[in-house]
């Protein structure tokens, strides 16, 4: 991989096709804006890394069967390592130990969370194991590159109470209109039913399936697909929207079951970007923004607010499609820890 001079927006264009979202990191900007020199793309994109990465993809992640956008969130990364490459001056293709632990200071600098440090370099060594696999070099130099350690609890992540999450579905006006039922039905998947944005943005409108008196969605997961089961005023939350939308056009991906409104990408799917300001609006609106309160956040409201109502650590696991129980045990200890209390025990007045 041979950097080379040439047209001035090649790198831009060639981060672009990896970089979807060109805001997922501020280092990963700074890489696209502010070089100082320029890339040939052909050297970047058509060369004997990409190849073997580009077969690594299709063979090996997820067992041959990963998703589109699981290839797109490898590729993503792969975009930003090289982007900060050429920003410093590197080869990615010569890139020693001591590079990647550059690479690692300055995602920390930036301010990204270990977790999200940890995926980057997860990634990046699959990718340098392709390369070593396909015989372009002799050592993985990202092999031993270890994340920063998190100092944040297990316990420590923001969730709604019953009060706040009332109050948040209280926030979506009852207009009638279709934006409005499509918000209620967004939030209710998120907040009482645990799911992804990505699973959101993924659902079609054929994964609704009626079970004897219930309904169930078949939700598109994390490397592997499950039926969730809906509580009766979400499945008709969610069929009122449709009703009230109409069909919508299918993609790539089939029928959408949630798309955009408005006249930039009405009628297309729902993004996970455009999610996320849909439910940040809300939060604004009910006044309960905060920090650690996001999308993601309403999925940790459905599973604490799940186990504490039910007890049983299982349904909760299966709802949210975790294959280890111990990344479920979390929520249960949150719970636990609150109700159990030592200092609840001392009879004693303050």
């Amino acid at each position: 991989m041979v950097m080379t001079h040439g047209n001035t927006d090649a790198l831009a264009r060639v981060v672009d096709a990896h970089l979807p979202d060109r805001h997922i990191a501020q280092i990963e900007v700074v890489a696209m804006t502010e070089v100082g020199t320029d890339v040939d793309m052909a050297a970047v994109v058509v060369t004997d890394f990409d190849r073997a990465f580009a077969e690594f993809l299709r063979v090996d992640v997820a067992n041959g069967d990963a998703s589109p956008d699981t290839i797109r969130g490898y590729r993503a990364q792969v975009g930003a390592w090289v982007a900060w490459c050429h920003h410093h001056q590197h080869d990615p293709a010569v890139c020693s130990v001591t590079h990647v632990k550059a690479y690692r200071q300055d995602l920390v600098a930036a301010g990204m969370q270990p977790a999200t440090v940890a995926h980057k370099l997860a990634i990046l060594r699959r990718f340098y194991q392709a390369a070593v696999a396909a015989g372009l070099r002799p050592d993985n130099p990202a092999a031993g590159v270890r994340p920063p350690r998190s100092k944040r609890a297990l316990e420590d992540f923001g969730y709604l109470s019953e009060v706040e999450l009332t109050l948040l579905f209280r926030a979506v006006p009852r207009d009638g209109s279709v934006k409005a039922l499509r918000d209620l039905a967004l939030l209710a998947l998120l907040g009482l039913q645990g799911l992804r944005t990505v699973e959101i943005e993924r659902a079609n409108a054929g994964d609704l399936h009626p079970r004897g008196d219930t309904v169930a969605l078949l939700v598109r997961g994390k490397g592997h697909d499950r039926l969730v089961y809906l509580r009766p005023d979400v499945a008709t939350a969610i069929r009122t929207y449709t009703a009230a939308r109409g069909l919508a056009g299918a993609d790539d991906q089939g029928i959408p079951l949630f798309v955009a409104v408005g006249n930039h990408a009405g009628g297309h799917r729902l993004s996970r970007r455009g999610l996320r300001h849909i439910v940040d609006s809300y939060l604004r609106a009910a006044d309960l923004k905060r920090p650690g309160l996001s999308d993601h956040a309403l999925r940790h409201t459905a599973a604490t607010l799940g186990y504490k109502h039910s007890h049983d650590l299982r349904a909760v696991q299966d709802m949210l499609g975790h294959a280890d129980p111990r990344t479920t045990a979390r929520y249960a200890r949150v719970v636990d820890m609150a109700s159990a209390n030592p200092a609840l025990k001392v009879p004693v007045k303050l």
